[in-house]
Parts: structure tokens; sequence; C-alpha cells
């Protein structure tokens, strides 16, 4: 796929799958929804990964992607590979995950460009709070809307949210 003309957009970045075990384009899944959240094998917030799961079983395909990235920058919570397998066995996830990456300005491994991306865009700037903050991006590259942690995936806001966003992709298709 072709990134685009901005190199700091969303879809010009990449990140390393832990589900296909190779460095993936972001602009693979323009013309899609996303539901991105930074995630964690072991946070009090890991249940979570229940309600993105269900997510994904009600939304997930072709309009919709949702992409989970792992972060370390909360004290390691992220967890070793063993740990996210457990996670994922326990959660039986089957949505994209995506390795360890630094959500935070301030992460020691850096800010990786997607959420450089996504913690910039207006409307929507600032860092980071926790694991498992939650990101709407419309089938046209643009922040819909960004949920921190104390927000369940599964909120009345959160599903009219995407149920809005896949209306509108359904209505306009990809490329308007």
């Amino acid at each position: 796929c072709m990134p685009g003309p901005d190199p700091q957009h969303l879809y010009a970045a990449s990140a390393r799958s832990i589900t296909r075990g190779e460095v993936i384009p972001m602009c693979e899944f323009r013309g899609q929804v996303l539901f991105i959240a930074n995630t964690a094998a072991n946070c009090g917030f890991t249940p979570q990964y229940e309600q993105l799961q269900a997510m994904n079983d009600r939304f997930g395909g072709p309009d919709l992607k949702v992409l989970g990235f792992l972060t370390n920058d909360f004290g390691n919570q992220g967890g070793t590979l063993d740990e996210i397998e457990q996670c994922t066995d326990d959660y039986m996830v089957t949505f994209e995950q995506f390795a360890h990456v630094g959500v935070q300005s301030r992460s020691r491994q850096g800010q990786h460009p997607i959420f450089r991306w996504l913690t910039t865009q207006e409307g929507f700037e600032g860092d980071v709070p926790w694991n498992f903050s939650k990101f709407l991006v419309s089938h046209r590259g643009r922040l819909l809307g960004r949920w921190d942690q104390g927000i369940a995936p599964d909120a009345p806001e959160v599903i009219r949210a995407i149920e809005s966003a896949l209306s509108d992709a359904a209505l306009r298709g990809p490329g308007e």
C-alpha cells in the first residue's frame, strides 16, 4: 500500500504484529474504521480485552478493525511473550495485536509514530494516561473519538460512535 503524502499521518506508520509476526504498514487499513487501544497483559484494566474481543466479534470484519498495541510505559505491565499468549488465550483474542510500543511522549523507548499522531489530533491532544486508552479513526483516516481507561470499550457512547462511523463509511464509501 502507499502511505500517502503526509509522512506524519497514521497511514505512514507501521508496527510489528504479534498476530502475523511481521511489520504491518498502517496504510493497509485505509478505508476501514479503526478502533485502536493501547493494551497490557498485567494491568487492572486487562479484563477490557474481553470487551474489545466482543466488539471485534460484533463489528469486526472488512469495515472495522480492532487493533491492540501493547505497551510497557506504565510499569512493565505489557507482559512477557508467555504472559501475552496466556492473556490472548484467556480472553480468546482474535483481533490484531502489535508488539510493545511507546505510547507516551516521555516513553523510554520513544513515542511510536502511531501514538504521536493519535495524541496530537486537534481536539484530542494529550498524552495517553494509562493502559487501555482507546481511539476511533474514521475510514478516511480522521480521529473521531478518544476514551481513557475508565471508559469501557462497550460503553454506550463508544458503541454509538462506532455505529455512526460505520454508517458514515457505508454511506460515503472508502474514497469519499
